[in-house]
């Protein structure tokens, strides 16, 4: 019975890898992004469907999608760099251009042998961030790929992993919480070296013996309307297609995989750092999550 009931699971987990990659399946790197930045490091592979980025004591690398987005849903495979990352930091996210600018993070920070990579988000908008929430995933990013996403509409911003939501920014706007609507943004994607801060706050640095450090994206996905330059958007949300990305929300069984994520995996949320805001928590945190 048990060596049936772990068919069954592993048929089921077979089945869940191939439909998450399926679902991003179009896009294409050699199409779809430029390399920014490493000297080599940076490659596409498999005729478009993959690129690696890498990380040594002289330098890291990095990519661009070639157009910018104002609104969108953006997915990628990624597998971390495995075994010692401490120092390291693999990055997805959106931003705009200029010093008043507009950011979505995802961003890995590496830690030692054995232990977590822990998932660092924020929100930035018209330069001003300090909304990170930071949580340990519930497997190994570095031992397979896994499906990581954004949504980003004029009513919410989605962090999403294999499809399941962790975290929600409402657009608040009208409360006085500044929320990116009017500034396009690129996807941008980096691995670098960053022992100064990101692993224990810079306590374990980066072991270079190790390098090179290598992380992989694959099948990158974008499903929003594309811009030539950052002032060519117009209004972004296209009126006349019904792509789910421009009104997604999240139902009852989201707001509950957001709890679950939350209470589970949740280390760090600016919400509940009441030391850090004297004056009373930020307005966005005292109303509904979802």
């Amino acid at each position: 019975m048990g060596n049936v009931s772990k068919t069954h699971r592993n048929l089921a987990l077979l089945c869940i890898s191939m439909a998450l990659a399926a679902t991003i399946a179009a896009g294409n790197f050699n199409r779809d992004v430029d390399i920014t930045w490493g000297d080599g490091r940076a490659k596409i592979v498999d005729g478009g469907r993959g690129l690696s980025l890498s990380l040594d004591q002289y330098s890291g690398s990095g990519f661009q999608s070639k157009n910018y987005y104002l609104f969108g849903r953006f997915d990628v495979l990624m597998k971390l760099a495995p075994g010692n990352s401490a120092g390291t930091v693999t990055t997805f996210f959106l931003a705009s251009e200029g010093p008043s600018h507009d950011e979505i993070d995802f961003e890995f920070l590496g830690n030692s042998s054995g232990e977590p990579y822990t998932v660092h988000t924020n929100v930035y908008s018209q330069g001003k961030g300090d909304k990170e929430q930071q949580f340990r995933l519930w497997f190994d990013p570095s031992a397979a790929f896994h499906k990581y996403s954004i949504v980003w509409n004029p009513h919410r911003i989605i962090f999403m992993v294999d499809d399941i939501p962790m975290r929600v920014f409402n657009n608040e706007a009208a409360s006085g919480v500044p929320f990116p609507t009017s500034k396009p943004m690129r996807i941008i994607c980096s691995l670098w070296n960053a022992d100064d801060w990101a692993t224990q706050g810079g306590r374990v640095k980066t072991d270079w013996s190790k390098a090179p450090f290598t992380a992989h994206y694959r099948n990158i996905g974008i499903s929003g309307r594309p811009c030539g330059s950052a002032a060519a958007c117009g209004s972004g949300v296209d009126t006349f297609s019904n792509e789910a990305w421009q009104t997604q929300g999240l139902d009852a069984s989201g707001r509950n995989r957001v709890r679950w994520v939350q209470q589970k995996h949740m280390i760090y949320n600016y919400c509940t750092d009441r030391p850090r805001f004297p004056q009373g928590i930020p307005v966005e945190c005292r109303r509904s999550r979802f």
